[in-house]
């Protein structure tokens, strides 16, 4: 090897280690929005997602399912209400805590445990069914965790997702936060994965299939301005850049946010109803 080549290498080696403390360094961030506020708040309303995705993965009865980044368990009760065995899982314990409140109310048992989607602790094909409402989407390596999803999910199982697109009311909400808080740079988009192109870049090559529809829920809340106000006071991300900001720039936000909310809302009587597009997402692993 010539001096040259050496030289070449090393830097790219330092490179890669950077990157690796970058995503670490994000997680870490990331945990600690996830775990502020109080994301069961507005997780709850979004149940209809985590019943519809189960319909559409046709989930039977004594079927092994895993939630990954499970938050207060949408999709966890909807699969329990099948007479699957679930596993609920999360690397907020709050939210686990949430989620086992709510099936002990609807006197439903399975599993919680605490676990990041980028390392699961679970046997490679330990599940028939594999699921994410809105949740493995924001992991940092997004790499890593897809590929997490299909090394639990067994030969002929089925990963089922729903993801927030770039161009829907969450994405823009993410893209409205980047504009006052620039991301980490290298950090990829979590609305990537509500593209055609990331997911058969991530899981295209393990698949026997990949269905996609686009779908869309309905954000309804009292007002435009009640909604930025239980996403500001709840929603660990938004929560977590105000505390971030100076006043003017604070103000700055709340001004774009709430522009946002009043142009896509469709109500015409005072309400909100602000229509967030998603995929719909049934992999089938070969």
């Amino acid at each position: 090897m010539t001096p040259a080549t050496q030289t070449i290498v090393k830097p790219a080696d330092q490179v890669s280690t950077a990157a690796a403390v970058d995503l670490a360094a994000l997680k870490t961030r990331q945990k600690a929005a996830w775990s502020s506020g109080d994301y069961a708040v507005v997780g709850t309303t979004l149940q209809i997602v985590g019943e519809e995705l189960c319909e559409s993965l046709d989930l039977r009865s004594g079927q092994k399912v895993l939630d990954v980044a499970a938050g207060n368990g949408n999709v966890s009760l909807a699969a329990a209400r099948r007479w699957c065995d679930v596993v609920s899982t999360d690397y907020v314990p709050s939210l686990l805590e949430r989620g086992r409140a709510r099936a002990s109310a609807d006197g439903l048992t399975f599993e919680f445990k605490e676990a990041d989607a980028e390392a699961l602790p679970f046997a490679d094909g330990a599940f028939d069914v594999v699921v994410s409402t809105f949740g493995v989407m924001f992991a940092p390596n997004q790499e890593q965790a897809a590929a997490e999803l299909l090394r639990v999910c067994k030969p002929g199982g089925k990963i089922g997702l729903a993801n927030w697109t770039p161009e829907g009311l969450i994405g823009q909400v993410f893209k409205t936060l980047g504009k006052h808080l620039p991301p980490p740079a290298g950090a990829k988009s979590p609305a990537l994965w509500g593209t055609r192109e990331r997911l058969t870049d991530m899981f295209g090559a393990a698949a026997a299939s990949i269905a996609i529809e686009p779908r869309v829920f309905n954000f309804c809340y009292r007002s435009p301005e009640h909604f930025f106000e239980v996403l500001k006071a709840y929603y660990g991300p938004i929560l977590k850049a105000f505390a971030a900001l100076d006043e003017s720039r604070q103000d700055d936000l709340r001004a774009d946010l709430t522009a946002l909310f009043a142009r896509t809302n469709k109500a015409d009587d005072g309400t909100m109803v602000a229509p967030s597009e998603y995929l719909e997402v049934v992999i089938t692993k070969r």
